[in-house]
C-alpha cells in the first residue's frame, strides 16, 4: 500500500476511472449483442436503432479514452458493413 498522500490518492482515482471505463465498455458490449440478435432474427429497424446507439456510445467512449477512436471507428465499420450485407 502506498505511504504517499498523493500515492493514495491515485489508487483512489484510478479505481474510480477503472469501474467507469468497465462499466462503459460492458454497456457497449451489450448492445453489440442486441444488434447481433436483432440482424440474426431479420428485425433490420430494430438493427438500424441499435446500431446508431452503438455508434453514439462508440463515439463518447473514443472521446473519454475509454478505448481508441481508430478501435471505435473500426466496430462502427464492421458493424455497418454487416448490416448493409444483410439489408
Amino acid at each position: 500500500m502506498a505511504n504517499i498522500k498523493s500515492a493514495k490518492k491515485r489508487i483512489l482515482v484510478t479505481a474510480r476511472k477503472t469501474a467507469i471505463n468497465k462499466s462503459r465498455k460492458s454497456e457497449i458490449k451489450t448492445y453489440i449483442k442486441k444488434f447481433e440478435t436483432a440482424l440474426n432474427s431479420g428485425e433490420i429497424e430494430k438493427a438500424k436503432a441499435y446500431l446508431k446507439d452503438i455508434e453514439s456510445r462508440l463515439d463518447r467512449a473514443a472521446a473519454k479514452n475509454t478505448i481508441h477512436k481508430n478501435a471505435a471507428a473500426r466496430k462502427i465499420s464492421r458493424l455497418q458493413a454487416r448490416l448493409n450485407k444483410i439489408a
